[in-house]
């Protein structure tokens, strides 16, 4: 023990800030919310703009792309499942998943500007290029680091209420960087990037940069309290087999039920964040704006980004609140119910910008306590399966949770890609036409994927939703494991 203390693990420098065995306001600030919203920067600007990016600017052939992103979907979900096996059976005194938040430091700083460099005029080269950086970005640094972020959660502290809160900062965190993405970086490029690679590069240069310094703060401001009633890293209970994990996991219908609510969540926003900035260049009426059509649509997606942040934002006051009071099950199930409606009135509006951000905001004000309380449900979850089956399975299930979030983005594209090519989509058509500029059959494919994909998965996680009751019996099950651990 000693001469592990002597390690970089027991250094001053790799010792978390945190003393307090309770959750206090430095550590949501600093470990859970400007941390996670550096290191989910690039990630937000990528879910908003990298579709842009690679069809307009870069001039990609849009079958290359869905072919990429749909094989690129294999490498994602292997690469979130081995990294939380490796989480699972890290044993240092820094904890089990804060050694890999600092590797990501390095890996996702680097990997968030790494295909935006682009070196090469010829179009294979290009393609090749781009095909091993976006892995490297999708498939490598952002499994290592969101899964360890994720993992944070259920290790940080079994107070339910303190891991809502938690939760809750990472998520606004997350939904931050969207709304950067979607309100300032469309801006941006509306306006100054347009199509200059040499801009990009070093808008996203200073991206990558920022990223480091967060997560590096991240680090020291986090502390794994679950892990730490193991003892220390030589005491530790060794992690179980993954067959055992898969048994207990897939066995539980609670987890079963948060785990298909999620990726519907998930995957209909990504769905309707890369489309987004197609849908105010080609459908929305910028005419409303009285400007130049070829700059008005970034206004445009800025306006519905911000309509869509500020009920998000006032929501995330009352949020956690609600939650402690009437359930995480109850307030989501709710908002979910009004997000529907929001994607109907939505849907309704034909491309007018009043009516589409009425919908718009209402359809954000409903998933904001889904979007905050995720995390938080996943941990009741872990601990559900803990006291039915006495094992730990955090790096199984982030793991599984961090492959449908990073999964969702080139699924998504992909799909969305192939809609644009089989509707005759145009990418040589002149952005200043507005909406004469494409096809109805383009425009109807764009709507679909902007507003009613997004409408009918809130449906169905309504329902899913209500039928998770893991919550009722929480408290009960958490004093059980308490007492098993005493006892052992």
């Amino acid at each position: 023990m000693d001469k592990e203390k002597k390690g970089i693990w027991g250094s001053h420098i790799a010792q978390s800030r945190i003393k307090s065995p309770d959750v206090k306001l430095a550590e949501m600030l600093f470990g859970y919310f400007i941390g996670p919203f550096g290191a989910l920067l690039s990630s937000g600007i990528f879910t908003s703009q990298l579709q842009n990016y690679l069809t307009n600017v870069l001039k990609l052939d849009l079958a290359f792309l869905t072919g990429l992103q749909l094989f690129s979907t294999i490498l994602i979900v292997a690469a979130n499942l081995i990294v939380g096996q490796l989480i699972e059976r890290t044993r240092t005194l820094a904890g089990k998943a804060r050694p890999w938040v600092l590797l990501s430091a390095l890996t996702l700083s680097v990997a968030s500007v790494l295909m935006f460099i682009v070196p090469f005029k010829d179009e294979v080269a290009r393609m090749v290029w781009i095909a091993i950086a976006y892995n490297l970005y999708y498939a490598v640094a952002f499994p290592i680091y969101n899964t360890a972020n994720s993992t944070l959660i259920p290790v940080s502290t079994r107070n339910s209420q303190q891991r809502s809160a938690l939760a809750s900062f990472t998520n606004v965190a997350g939904l931050g960087v969207m709304g950067v993405g979607s309100m300032i970086f469309p801006s941006l490029v509306s306006m100054a990037l347009k199509e200059d690679q040499n801009l990009w590069f070093v808008a996203m240069l200073a991206v990558g940069i920022f990223t480091a310094l967060t997560i590096l703060l991240q680090f020291q401001f986090t502390r794994e309290r679950v892990t730490e009633e193991g003892g220390d890293s030589s005491e530790q209970q060794a992690a179980p087999p993954i067959g055992q994990q898969l048994k207990a996991v897939t066995g539980d219908k609670m987890w079963w039920l948060v785990i298909i609510f999620y990726l519907c969540f998930q995957w209909s926003g990504a769905m309707k964040n890369g489309s987004m900035t197609f849908f105010c260049q080609w459908v929305m009426d910028n005419s409303f704006f009285g400007m130049a059509l070829g700059d008005a649509w970034g206004v445009s997606q800025s306006l519905l980004a911000i309509l869509g942040a500020i009920p998000m934002a006032v929501a995330a006051v009352f949020v956690v609140p609600l939650s402690n009071k009437f359930g995480k099950r109850m307030v989501t199930f709710i908002g979910m119910v009004i997000g529907v409606i929001g994607g109907v009135i939505a849907g309704l509006g034909n491309g007018q910008i009043i009516p589409v951000a009425i919908g718009v905001a209402l359809k954000c004000l409903g998933s904001s306590p889904a979007a905050y309380l995720i995390l938080a449900m996943l941990a009741d979850v872990i601990d559900h399966i803990e006291f039915k089956n006495n094992i730990r399975t955090d790096g199984l299930t982030m793991s599984i949770y961090s492959s449908l979030m990073v999964a969702g983005t080139p699924i998504c594209n992909a799909i969305f890609s192939a809609l644009l090519n089989a509707s005759g989509y145009d990418q040589s058509a002149d952005v200043a036409l507005n909406i004469a500029g494409q096809s109805a059959a383009a425009q109807t494919a764009i709507t679909v994927s902007y507003i009613w994909v997004e409408t009918i998965a809130y449906a169905v996680c309504a329902l899913l939703i209500f039928l998770w009751t893991v919550e009722k019996n929480l408290p009960e099950e958490q004093k059980a494991i308490a007492a098993r651990k005493q006892t052992n």
